[in-house]
């Protein structure tokens, strides 16, 4: 896409809002689940990922993104998303929703075939542009999110690191929360430098994550 993202001060572009407000409103479809390694196959166009804990708000970030209340799946009880699920976005772009990691409850087992799939899904593929790894923001880092950056570090796997649920935390310690994050962040050779802020529930940051991510679609 040849839209400029960012203006000089770091701020978006008005064209790259809008390409990206334009491409959450094509349709989205769901096109294929994948649950284990033989059902993974490759498609000619390009793919970003988001990855988190299983409560971390990833469903609910989908479907703010694309202004629909049911194309990801929502649920009180973590670990629903229980595959890979591809989402074809106006034939230009694939949301890839990567299964909750972190969740107590799910089978070892289940949770080993989880890890397999995602690392061969991760490793060698051309069309993944960027990862999205969702963090809480009212959560410190966990083991768990420490690990899926080690993986996407090691996999050589752009990734950025997006704030959700920001609405729950003052505007000043939301600022810390950033700060300290981008630091760490540089310690870490395939993290984009920039943290992402949202909130589905208010709509905050949703526009910016638009673009950013419109910015990858063919």
């Amino acid at each position: 896409m040849s839209i400029q993202l960012l203006n000089p001060d770091g701020t978006y572009t008005a064209d790259a809002l809008e390409y990206g407000r334009w491409l959450f409103t094509q349709e989205c479809t769901f096109v294929r689940g994948v649950q284990k390694l033989s059902d993974l196959v490759d498609f000619d166009m390009p793919e970003i990922a988001f990855a988190g804990r299983s409560n971390v708000g990833k469903s609910s970030l989908i479907n703010a993104l694309t202004g629909r209340n049911s194309l990801a799946r929502t649920s009180n009880t973590p670990g629903r998303t229980q595959q890979l699920n591809f989402f074809d976005l106006g034939q230009k772009l694939f949301l890839v929703d990567m299964p909750g990691y972190g969740y107590a409850e799910v089978p070892k087992s289940v949770v080993d075939e989880w890890r397999r799939m995602i690392e061969s899904f991760l490793r060698g593929r051309p069309t993944l542009q960027r990862t999205y790894v969702l963090l809480d923001a009212r959560v410190d880092i966990k083991k768990h999110d420490l690990e899926i950056m080690a993986l996407l570090d090691k996999t050589a796997v752009s990734y950025q690191v997006v704030l959700t649920k920001c609405d729950k935390v003052g505007s000043n310690q939301l600022k810390t929360i950033i700060l300290t994050l981008e630091e760490r962040l540089k310690k870490h050779p395939a993290a984009h430098p920039k943290v992402m802020p949202t909130s589905s529930a208010k709509g905050i940051g949703i526009e910016e994550l638009r673009a950013e991510m419109a910015h990858f679609s063919r």
